[in-house]
């Protein structure tokens, strides 16, 4: 009996190495290239009060060898901050920041973020949109006001690329 268990282990290891020699064992994978364009969110503040503010940043990376001509993206809250009909906010202001300093929003505010990253973005570069956040002075305590978003960015070899959701950073509304 000891033969025949030595021989299935003999096997099993005989198999085992010609599976690695030949490369049909699982290898480590190549990093993933960075995606032709990208979305990330910073906020100033984790946490406010009802009637404090919070600064949501927004910033568009253009990581392809072409010029962003167009973007498209919409924001909107999270399921989980709209379950919480208490929580009162809106957005008061929007800026771009740009080379020559910050200057007042050229699209429609965050239901199109698109319009506001200016005219392009060149190869390696990246546009910041900042939001201001307002929550209201009668708002609810104790919930998490969090957005999601969705981009569409062509490029000027007519290529184009989507992407999302990307996920803000969430804001605590604090009892004072």
């Amino acid at each position: 009996m000891r033969s025949h268990l030595t021989r299935r282990l003999g096997l099993t290891a005989v198999l085992a190495l010609f599976l690695a020699v030949f490369g049909l064992a699982p290898a480590a994978g190549a990093a993933e290239p960075a995606p032709p364009a990208a979305l990330t969110f910073s906020t100033d503040a984790a946490t406010t009060t009802p009637g404090g503010t919070v600064n949501l940043s927004v910033t568009l990376t253009n990581n392809n060898s072409y010029d962003i001509w167009f973007v498209y993206q919409t924001i909107d809250p999270t399921w989980l901050t709209t379950q919480r009909p208490d929580l009162k906010y809106s957005f008061t202001g929007c800026s771009l920041a740009g080379p020559g300093g910050s200057t007042p929003c050229a699209g429609t505010g965050p239901a199109n973020l698109g319009g506001n990253y200016g005219a392009t973005v060149p190869p390696g570069q990246s546009r910041t949109v900042t939001l201001t956040l307002q929550v209201a002075a009668d708002s609810g305590c104790n919930g998490n006001v969090g957005f999601y978003s969705y981009f569409y960015a062509e490029f000027s070899d007519s290529s184009s690329t989507s992407g999302g959701p990307v996920y803000t950073p969430e804001t605590r509304v604090l009892c004072a």
